[in-house]
């Protein structure tokens, strides 16, 4: 026979908590590696600043809520950029509205000439360099350090910084990506045997059109979509 809940029991303790997603966009502009804040417009936090997100909706899926919310809130539309589920956080004490589960999401986009723009309940949004960050509002720091964490890990075994560049790149460029995610640098004539030994990148017949002496020689990664190594 089937337990029976007590009124107590399902009034109580099987009352559903929130949803919401959290996206960590991140991009390299001005050879440092960035990410998109926004300032709140309302409590709780009201003025600090959060990683751009909200609640789900009941008819919507997680996905179609993080590319919903990052559009409201900050004017960016992710279709065929790198969005990948990360993390699920759930702390108690997370939220003060109440009991808020967080999905979060990594995006990574190309970022030179996108500009955030404030928008739904966010009274501003900008990029802001990851050395520089100010004070987060909920526990979007602690939720910023999982991802970047995260993201350098990914640089070992999969492409995808692929999604940080253009479609033609030289292999400075790609070497600043690293630098910047890694946050150290990195030897050149080691790192050139490294990226051409794993076959993810290959020349083109293209070369750099502007730059002091013979222009470089442009590169494309061989898949534009995560590959693992």
């Amino acid at each position: 026979m089937a337990k029976r809940l007590s009124p107590t029991f399902a009034t109580k303790e099987m009352r559903r908590p929130l949803v919401a997603v959290d996206i960590v966009v991140c991009a390299i502009r001005d050879g440092a590696l960035q990410i998109v804040l926004i300032r709140r417009a309302m409590p709780p936090f009201e003025g600090k600043w959060a990683i751009p997100g909200g609640f789900v909706l009941p008819e919507e899926t997680l996905d179609h809520a993080a590319k919903r919310e990052l559009r409201e809130e900050a004017g960016i539309r992710v279709a065929g950029e790198y969005l990948e589920q990360l993390f699920t956080f759930g702390d108690v004490a997370r939220d003060p509205r109440g009991r808020v589960i967080s999905v979060t999401y990594l995006a990574l986009i190309h970022g030179e000439g996108i500009e955030p723009r404030g928008g739904s309940d966010a009274a501003d949004a900008r990029w802001w360099p990851v050395t520089e960050l100010p004070t987060l509002a909920f526990d979007h720091a602690h939720i910023l350090a999982y991802a970047l964490q995260r993201l350098r890990y990914k640089l070992e075994y999969t492409n995808v910084a692929y999604s940080l560049l253009p479609g033609r790149f030289t292999l400075s460029q790609l070497q600043r990506v690293y630098e910047s995610i890694l946050g150290k640098r990195l030897d050149k004539r080691n790192f050139r045997k490294r990226m051409l030994s794993r076959e993810i990148i290959e020349a083109t017949s293209e070369r750099q059109a502007e730059g002091a002496g013979r222009p470089a020689l442009l590169y494309r990664f061989r898949a534009r979509k995560p590959v693992e190594l």
